[in-house]
């Protein structure tokens, strides 16, 4: 872990006390001259009706459970941008070394200034000199009438009571509800993430790409605060989401769920405190505000394998780095209102990249109304189910919305017959503006706010055909799955 110096060395103490004496000395003359000195997307171009993007580097993303087309990177400057990497999985940090010895600076030259300095330190020296004297004799004389020390000790820190609503108060709470997991695949490949208990049952709320390793035959652990580790499983994942639920074996009987918050009533400038491992690093607390709300995020862990998950984000200032990932995003009254997720990096890591991606104090956190509703259907299935409006629409920046494509992938249908969107009368070519009164600028926009909604929702959707804008209702449908 990489440090910066905090302060400044303190020059060192005198090597003995002052020597008591009968009486105080007589001023010696100052010396004239100077006093001695000091020690020193690229994404598909389509999204359709089935099947789920196949893509890793950006989102390839469609309404939720459309089918992936099979475009081309998009030109640079495209829709959409290269989506926020997806905090990397972290074993700890580098070296550094803490600070650096601290010089002095030399006084200026001037005979009288030194004369005074010097006068002023003869001075000092004969008022500790009889400071010194006197404590020597009340030590001596053992006066059994005094009232005791004078000496004032500073309390206890655990004694010491934090106001409730300040971040040292939430944190206390919530930190030993709050976990550190770890991941290992059958090939002996994993990493660290975050994750908070949901209830008394051992169910821990996470990200899917925290425990993806674990999924299939592999191993996976959880470990509290006060040090005590629990082996634990996956009941459900959900890689479009991006959020899973695993369950501790041989839960304790004593855990305390977080309170959840309603995501739905935060404002941008509310106080936000994030939660997790950043780089390993367990039991960490950061702090920011909300900078931005419904924001449109695609992101991936970055491997070959990986589809892209989406989201219509909670944008954070807290600082977020690998291994946050799955922790609890809290408000000022320490409910959780997001899990956090994905990060924008300045640097070439992350996705894949040769580097290690940190935090530029743009984190992007699942919102825990989208995510409780998940967490919900895997625990009662074990498996997700998608909204879908049965279109493929572009991720093409530039269209003024989500534009339904000519073909949907593999040459397939751009509307699904039949489907929510046929129904209500879309066709290709239509651009999507608003969803409800959320508008609506790109197709992963679109997708993200599609997820925030349930199967059998209906929503109102306006577009714009032949230059004319209307509106029509259309009732989601659902995908179950992500295959």
């Amino acid at each position: 872990m990489s440090t910066e110096n905090e302060g400044t060395s303190v020059p060192p103490a005198p090597s003995a006390p002052p020597v008591p004496v009968d009486a105080p000395a007589a001023p010696a003359p100052a010396p004239a001259g100077p006093a001695p000195s000091a020690p020193q997307g690229a994404g598909h171009d389509t999204v359709s009706q089935g099947a789920v993007p196949a893509g890793h580097e950006a989102p390839a993303a469609a309404a939720p459970g459309e089918h992936y087309g099979a475009g081309g990177p998009a030109p640079a400057g495209d829709w959409p941008p290269p989506p926020p990497a997806v905090p990397a999985y972290a074993s700890g940090g580098g070296g550094g070394s803490w600070g650096s010895s601290y010089q002095q600076p030399q006084p200026k030259p001037g005979g009288r200034r030194g004369g005074l300095l010097a006068g002023v330190i003869a001075a000092a020296l004969i008022a500790g000199a009889v400071g010194g004297g006197v404590g020597y004799w009340a030590a001596e004389r053992g006066d059994d009438a005094g009232t005791g020390s004078t000496t004032v000790s500073a309390s206890n820190p655990a004694d010491l009571k934090r106001d409730p609503g300040t971040v040292a108060n939430i944190a206390a709470k919530a930190l030993p509800s709050t976990v550190t997991i770890e991941a290992e695949g059958s090939n002996g490949e994993g990493g660290t993430g975050t994750g908070f208990v949901y209830d008394k049952e051992g169910h821990i709320l996470t990200n899917n790409h925290v425990v993806a390793e674990a999924v299939d035959g592999g191993k996976l652990s959880a470990t509290f605060s006060n040090g005590k580790k629990y082996d634990a499983e996956v009941i459900g994942h959900a890689q479009g989401y991006d959020v899973a639920v695993i369950k501790l074996k041989n839960a304790p009987d004593n855990l305390k769920p977080l309170t959840l918050g309603n995501s739905d009533q935060v404002a941008v400038g509310d106080s936000t405190i994030a939660i997790g491992a950043p780089f390993g690093l367990s039991n960490t607390v950061t702090t920011g505000i909300i900078s931005a709300k419904d924001r449109p995020v695609a992101s991936s862990d970055g491997s070959g394998s990986s589809k892209a998950s989406y989201m219509s984000a909670l944008q954070t200032d807290a600082s977020i780095n690998p291994g946050n990932s799955g922790g609890p995003l809290l408000d000022g009254n320490g409910s959780v209102i997001g899990i956090n997720s994905a990060i924008q990096s300045a640097s070439s890591g992350g996705l894949g990249g040769s580097g290690q991606s940190g935090s530029i104090g743009l984190g992007f956190a699942i919102p825990i109304n989208q995510a409780k509703m998940v967490a919900q259907q895997l625990i009662k299935t074990g498996e997700p189910v998608y909204p879908v409006i049965g279109a493929s629409v572009s991720l093409e920046e530039g269209t003024g919305g989500a534009k339904i494509t000519e073909q949907g992938a593999s040459g397939s249908a751009a509307v699904t017959p039949n489907g929510p969107a046929a129904k209500a009368g879309l066709k290709s070519g239509d651009v999507i503006t608003k969803l409800d009164d959320q508008v609506i600028d790109s197709g992963p926009t679109l997708i993200g706010q599609i997820w925030t909604h349930k199967p059998g929702d209906t929503v109102k959707l306006t577009y714009t055909r032949d230059g004319k804008e209307r509106t029509v209702d259309v009732t989601l449908g659902e995908r179950k799955g992500d295959s």
